[in-house]
């Protein structure tokens, strides 16, 4: 079943821009405030490792300590004043003697590797946060103040563009793609309610970006349909003739069962969609 096309059409702003608007603004924020916080998070990741770092060294040094009190490193022979200290002692304290600095020189060891390993995560951090920073530097420095066109509209993260002319659905995705986009492709329901309301109340058909025959259907990007929005009976492929192969929106129709199959060759309106940032 095809419903017929309205030529009559301007592409006015719908009476949903102020909230789409809002919207807008706030996914605009949340590439930087995700950097931020990204950062963030790393700083404190690493004020955490130097703090444990320094408690480390501060053990290690009391290790140290304590085997230099026991063995009097600074004498000339302490392998020997061991001895000495050892012919000293009852019996068997000689053993527990040196077993305590063998002890502490396996704890000693300990805190030196645990040392170095703080020592390369922190630096594993500094390289993360310097990294992310400069890709802050670089996002500052590459996204086109104007982020979509004009006479395009910007919704999550993705800019749309809804045409006051008509076209068969091949010519219209031609002219989506010279403009460095595609038909709209649609794989949620928020985006399908999104782009519904575009058009404010004003009722219009238009090309999507979704094709096929035989219930086969898949979106121009070569992904297959897994959520779909028909009208009630639909897709019915034309009934005998079975040419409706391409996919027009109804948003004159309920907002989740608005979609229907129609020749290709017929002449609509249509919806391009691209990405929302661009590289200078």
């Amino acid at each position: 079943m095809h419903m017929p096309g309205m030529s009559d059409y301007v592409n006015e702003q719908p009476r949903h821009t102020d909230r789409l608007n809002g919207e807008t603004n706030l996914s605009e924020r949340r590439p930087y405030l995700l950097l931020f916080l990204t950062i963030g998070v790393l700083c404190i990741i690493q004020a955490t490792l130097n703090l444990s770092l320094r408690l480390t060294l501060y053990s290690s040094k009391i290790a140290v300590t304590s085997i230099c009190n026991i063995t009097d490193f600074g004498g000339e022979n302490p392998k020997k004043e061991e001895e000495t200290d050892c012919e000293q002692m009852k019996p068997g304290q000689c053993k527990k003697f040196l077993e305590s600095i063998r002890a502490l020189n396996r704890d000693r060891l300990l805190l030196e590797n645990r040392n170095s390993e703080l020592l390369e995560q922190i630096k594993l951090v500094e390289q993360e946060r310097d990294r992310l920073t400069m890709k802050l530097t670089e996002l500052n420095g590459c996204v086109s103040p104007q982020l979509c066109p004009p006479g395009w509209r910007e919704m999550n993260f993705r800019c749309y563009f809804l045409s006051t002319e008509i076209n068969t659905w091949e010519d219209s995705r031609k002219h989506c793609q010279s403009q460095g986009a595609d038909l709209v492709v649609i794989d949620s329901k928020q985006e399908q309610i999104a782009i519904y309301r575009l058009n404010g109340s004003k009722p219009l058909q238009f090309w999507i970006g979704l094709h096929g025959r035989d219930e086969m259907f898949q979106w121009v990007d070569g992904s297959g349909l897994e959520k779909s929005f028909w009208l009630s009976g639909q897709p019915d492929h034309g009934g005998a003739n079975r040419k409706e192969d391409c996919v027009e929106m109804n948003n004159g129709r309920p907002e989740l069962s608005c979609w229907n199959d129609a020749p290709c060759g017929h002449k609509l309106h249509w919806l391009c969609e691209k990405d929302l940032f661009t590289r200078l």
